[in-house]
């Protein structure tokens, strides 16, 4: 494995019209997958519109690839019921963390992109990738799919290291 580029923030803020899958309402949790590391949020009991606020952190060689969240139901007594996925394609926080770097950002916010719903992501709405006091950052609203009804509101933002250490690297020659 390379060294480490960057930090990748994934934020599961929340769910809206989750499905039922217990009888009158659900237990959801999501699974993040980034690369080969994945987290968990935790169980919210009876709820179809839940509320998690969690934020999980993930090292990454590269911003390439591909965001997958999963959501359960979770079950005392059986195997937990899926309750739909959806993914989104880092590309465009990738390329978008390029032209922070072209346009040499360092504070305040700028729009840098805007992502369009199609077949590289479960958008439900244009979206767009901000540069924010030295992040990337693009907060989406996600359509489950595989499932008959579900949203997730997600924000993801990208901490390039490269930038850091050149940074820290031109300050030490000085």
């Amino acid at each position: 494995m390379g060294e480490t580029t960057g930090i990748l923030k994934v934020i599961i803020v929340r769910g809206k019209r989750l499905a039922i899958r217990d009888f009158t309402s659900s237990d959801p949790y999501v699974i993040v997958r980034v690369e080969n590391q994945s987290a968990k949020t935790r169980v919210i009991n009876s709820c179809l519109n839940p509320t998690w606020n969690e934020e999980f952190t993930f090292s990454t060689v590269d911003v390439l690839g591909v965001l997958k969240l999963e959501v359960f139901d979770w079950d005392r007594f059986k195997h937990d019921d899926k309750m739909g996925n959806a993914f989104v394609n880092l590309q465009p926080i990738a390329s978008a963390s390029k032209l922070k770097r072209a346009l040499k950002l360092s504070t305040g916010e700028t729009k840098l992109r805007k992502v369009a719903p199609d077949v590289d992501n479960c958008l439900m709405e244009d979206s767009y990738v901000r540069f924010v006091d030295g992040e990337i950052v693009q907060d989406v609203r996600l359509r489950l799919c595989d499932v008959e009804s579900g949203e997730l509101y997600v924000t993801i933002k990208w901490i390039d290291h490269t930038t850091n250490s050149s940074s820290r690297e031109t300050a030490q020659s000085l």
